[in-house]
Protein backbone atom coordinates (compact mmCIF):
# COMPACT_ATOMS: atom_id res chain seq x y z
CA UNK A 1 0.00 0.00 0.00
CA UNK A 2 1.13 3.48 -0.81
CA UNK A 3 0.37 6.31 1.44
CA UNK A 4 0.93 10.31 -0.11
CA UNK A 5 1.12 12.23 2.53
CA UNK A 6 3.43 15.08 4.35
CA UNK A 7 4.69 14.70 7.79
CA UNK A 8 3.08 18.30 8.58
CA UNK A 9 -0.22 17.32 7.37
CA UNK A 10 -2.47 17.36 10.44
CA UNK A 11 -4.81 14.76 8.37
CA UNK A 12 -1.99 12.26 7.49
CA UNK A 13 -0.68 12.29 11.41
CA UNK A 14 -3.35 10.01 12.74
CA UNK A 15 -2.48 7.33 9.76
CA UNK A 16 1.04 7.47 10.90
CA UNK A 17 0.44 6.93 14.10
CA UNK A 18 -2.31 3.89 13.33
CA UNK A 19 0.52 2.42 11.09
CA UNK A 20 3.73 2.86 13.49
CA UNK A 21 1.49 0.98 16.52
CA UNK A 22 0.17 -1.41 14.43
CA UNK A 23 2.88 -2.29 12.49
CA UNK A 24 1.39 -1.55 8.83
CA UNK A 25 3.17 -1.47 6.67
CA UNK A 26 3.19 1.54 4.05
CA UNK A 27 4.98 2.89 0.70
CA UNK A 28 5.73 6.22 1.89
CA UNK A 29 5.00 9.20 -1.04
CA UNK A 30 6.02 12.24 0.60
CA UNK A 31 3.80 15.18 -1.65
CA UNK A 32 5.54 18.52 -0.75
CA UNK A 33 2.95 21.37 0.00
CA UNK A 34 5.76 23.75 0.77
CA UNK A 35 6.65 23.36 -2.81
CA UNK A 36 3.17 23.19 -3.49
CA UNK A 37 3.10 19.85 -5.43
CA UNK A 38 -0.17 19.18 -4.16
CA UNK A 39 -1.44 21.88 -6.44
CA UNK A 40 0.67 20.33 -9.70
CA UNK A 41 -0.65 18.17 -12.46
CA UNK A 42 1.21 14.88 -11.57
CA UNK A 43 -0.65 14.72 -7.72
CA UNK A 44 -3.80 16.25 -9.32
CA UNK A 45 -3.86 13.11 -11.68
CA UNK A 46 -3.93 10.91 -8.16
CA UNK A 47 -6.32 13.28 -6.05
CA UNK A 48 -7.97 16.30 -7.90
CA UNK A 49 -9.00 17.92 -4.54
CA UNK A 50 -5.21 18.48 -4.41
CA UNK A 51 -5.24 17.71 -0.51
CA UNK A 52 -2.98 14.59 1.06
CA UNK A 53 -3.34 12.08 2.56
CA UNK A 54 -4.12 9.62 -0.74
CA UNK A 55 -3.89 5.65 0.22
CA UNK A 56 -3.59 3.09 -2.70
CA UNK A 57 -4.18 -0.40 -2.42
CA UNK A 58 -3.58 -1.88 -5.31
CA UNK A 59 -6.42 -0.22 -8.03
CA UNK A 60 -8.19 1.28 -4.65
CA UNK A 61 -8.03 4.82 -3.70
CA UNK A 62 -8.83 6.51 -0.71
CA UNK A 63 -8.51 10.31 -0.94
CA UNK A 64 -9.89 11.16 3.08
CA UNK A 65 -7.87 10.84 6.00
CA UNK A 66 -10.82 9.68 8.05
CA UNK A 67 -11.94 7.06 5.43
CA UNK A 68 -7.94 5.88 4.95
CA UNK A 69 -7.83 5.19 8.93
CA UNK A 70 -11.11 3.41 9.26
CA UNK A 71 -9.85 1.48 6.19
CA UNK A 72 -6.85 0.85 7.39
CA UNK A 73 -7.71 0.06 11.32
CA UNK A 74 -10.00 -2.72 9.92
CA UNK A 75 -7.93 -4.17 7.03
CA UNK A 76 -6.06 -5.12 9.91
CA UNK A 77 -7.87 -6.01 12.65
CA UNK A 78 -7.09 -3.19 14.79
CA UNK A 79 -8.26 -3.56 18.18
CA UNK A 80 -8.43 0.48 18.26
CA UNK A 81 -11.32 0.03 15.83
CA UNK A 82 -13.96 -2.65 17.16
CA UNK A 83 -16.56 -4.92 14.74
CA UNK A 84 -19.16 -4.10 17.57
CA UNK A 85 -21.58 -1.87 16.30
CA UNK A 86 -22.49 0.81 18.73
CA UNK A 87 -18.73 0.85 19.80
CA UNK A 88 -17.86 1.64 16.39
CA UNK A 89 -21.12 4.32 15.29
CA UNK A 90 -19.22 5.56 18.90
CA UNK A 91 -15.78 5.92 17.47
CA UNK A 92 -17.14 7.04 13.75
CA UNK A 93 -19.68 9.99 15.72
CA UNK A 94 -16.23 10.83 17.83
CA UNK A 95 -14.53 11.70 14.64
CA UNK A 96 -17.06 13.33 12.54
CA UNK A 97 -17.21 16.03 15.48
CA UNK A 98 -13.54 16.66 15.74
CA UNK A 99 -13.95 16.98 11.55
CA UNK A 100 -17.00 19.36 11.46
CA UNK A 101 -17.33 20.89 14.99
CA UNK A 102 -13.21 22.14 16.61
CA UNK A 103 -11.14 21.46 13.82
CA UNK A 104 -13.47 24.28 11.65
CA UNK A 105 -13.16 26.48 14.41
CA UNK A 106 -10.14 26.10 16.02
CA UNK A 107 -7.61 24.64 13.05
CA UNK A 108 -9.27 26.73 9.89
CA UNK A 109 -10.24 29.49 11.80
CA UNK A 110 -7.67 30.24 14.23
CA UNK A 111 -4.45 28.08 13.34
CA UNK A 112 -4.31 28.44 9.01
CA UNK A 113 -6.33 31.64 9.35
CA UNK A 114 -3.06 32.86 11.40
CA UNK A 115 -0.22 30.81 9.60
CA UNK A 116 -1.69 30.32 5.52
CA UNK A 117 -1.41 32.59 3.45
CA UNK A 118 -4.73 31.49 1.82
CA UNK A 119 -7.04 31.86 4.55
CA UNK A 120 -5.93 35.09 5.93
CA UNK A 121 -8.11 38.46 4.87
CA UNK A 122 -6.33 40.95 3.81
CA UNK A 123 -8.58 43.56 5.59
CA UNK A 124 -7.75 43.91 9.21
CA UNK A 125 -10.82 44.60 10.60
CA UNK A 126 -12.33 41.08 8.43
CA UNK A 127 -9.57 39.30 10.11
CA UNK A 128 -9.18 40.32 13.50
CA UNK A 129 -13.40 39.90 13.71
CA UNK A 130 -12.96 36.57 11.97
CA UNK A 131 -10.40 35.41 14.52
CA UNK A 132 -12.11 36.57 17.60
CA UNK A 133 -15.33 34.74 16.11
CA UNK A 134 -13.58 31.68 15.28
CA UNK A 135 -12.08 32.13 19.57
CA UNK A 136 -15.19 32.12 20.40
CA UNK A 137 -16.60 29.22 18.66
CA UNK A 138 -13.32 27.52 19.70
CA UNK A 139 -13.88 27.65 23.36
CA UNK A 140 -17.06 26.23 23.38
CA UNK A 141 -15.86 23.32 21.32
CA UNK A 142 -13.14 22.67 24.30
CA UNK A 143 -15.68 23.29 26.77
CA UNK A 144 -17.71 20.20 25.09
CA UNK A 145 -14.60 18.17 24.47
CA UNK A 146 -13.11 18.88 28.17
CA UNK A 147 -16.92 18.17 30.47
CA UNK A 148 -18.26 15.80 28.32
CA UNK A 149 -16.43 14.00 25.41
CA UNK A 150 -13.37 13.25 27.97
CA UNK A 151 -14.86 13.46 31.54
CA UNK A 152 -14.16 10.69 33.45
CA UNK A 153 -12.69 8.79 30.74
CA UNK A 154 -9.22 7.60 29.81
CA UNK A 155 -9.85 8.12 26.53
CA UNK A 156 -12.17 9.78 23.71
CA UNK A 157 -14.86 6.50 23.99
CA UNK A 158 -14.01 4.64 27.40
CA UNK A 159 -11.25 3.26 28.67
CA UNK A 160 -10.06 1.76 25.81
CA UNK A 161 -7.48 3.61 22.82
CA UNK A 162 -9.67 3.96 19.89
CA UNK A 163 -8.77 5.45 16.25
CA UNK A 164 -10.91 8.72 17.29
CA UNK A 165 -7.47 9.40 19.84
CA UNK A 166 -5.61 8.98 17.38
CA UNK A 167 -7.34 11.26 14.90
CA UNK A 168 -8.83 14.06 17.68
CA UNK A 169 -5.44 14.34 19.20
CA UNK A 170 -3.58 15.34 15.84
CA UNK A 171 -6.16 17.86 15.33
CA UNK A 172 -6.42 19.34 18.75
CA UNK A 173 -2.51 19.40 18.56
CA UNK A 174 -2.32 21.73 15.59
CA UNK A 175 -2.71 24.37 18.21
CA UNK A 176 0.31 24.22 19.24
CA UNK A 177 1.58 25.77 15.82
CA UNK A 178 -0.37 29.20 16.87
CA UNK A 179 1.19 28.82 20.43
CA UNK A 180 -2.67 27.59 21.90
CA UNK A 181 -2.58 26.63 25.02
CA UNK A 182 -4.86 24.08 26.72
CA UNK A 183 -4.11 24.58 30.08
CA UNK A 184 -7.69 25.37 31.21
CA UNK A 185 -9.36 22.07 30.30
CA UNK A 186 -7.79 19.94 32.64
CA UNK A 187 -8.99 16.44 31.03
CA UNK A 188 -8.06 17.62 27.48
CA UNK A 189 -4.53 18.58 29.10
CA UNK A 190 -4.44 14.92 30.81
CA UNK A 191 -5.49 13.24 27.45
CA UNK A 192 -2.90 15.10 25.32
CA UNK A 193 -0.18 14.31 27.57
CA UNK A 194 -1.58 10.52 27.66
CA UNK A 195 -1.07 10.01 23.91
CA UNK A 196 1.92 12.22 23.54
CA UNK A 197 3.40 9.85 26.27
CA UNK A 198 2.62 6.74 23.86
CA UNK A 199 6.39 5.40 22.42
CA UNK A 200 5.67 6.41 18.80
CA UNK A 201 4.44 10.31 19.23
CA UNK A 202 7.97 11.53 19.05
CA UNK A 203 9.14 9.88 16.24
CA UNK A 204 5.82 10.10 14.00
CA UNK A 205 5.82 13.68 14.69
CA UNK A 206 9.37 14.92 14.26
CA UNK A 207 8.61 16.55 11.00
CA UNK A 208 5.50 18.16 12.59
CA UNK A 209 7.37 19.83 15.58
CA UNK A 210 10.09 21.03 13.39
CA UNK A 211 9.13 22.17 10.46
CA UNK A 212 5.57 23.32 11.15
CA UNK A 213 5.45 24.16 14.97
CA UNK A 214 8.96 25.39 15.00
CA UNK A 215 8.40 27.07 11.60
CA UNK A 216 6.18 29.94 13.71
CA UNK A 217 8.32 29.58 16.91
CA UNK A 218 8.57 33.18 17.35
CA UNK A 219 5.20 34.33 15.89
CA UNK A 220 2.56 36.65 17.57
CA UNK A 221 -1.09 34.88 17.47
CA UNK A 222 -4.28 35.28 19.36
CA UNK A 223 -4.86 33.23 22.03
CA UNK A 224 -7.61 30.73 23.63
Amino acid sequence: MKLYFHPVSTTSRPILLLAADEGIVLEPQIVDLFKGEHRQAPYLAINPSGQVPTLEDGDFRLTEGSAILKYLAEKSGSRAYPAEPKQRARINEIMDWFNTGLYRDLGYGMVYAQTLPDYMYADAAVQNATLARSQQKARRWLDVLDRHLLDNKKFLCGPDLTIADYFGVCYLTLGEVAHLKFDAWPNITRWVNTMKARPTWGKVNEGFYQYFVGGYKDGKFMSL
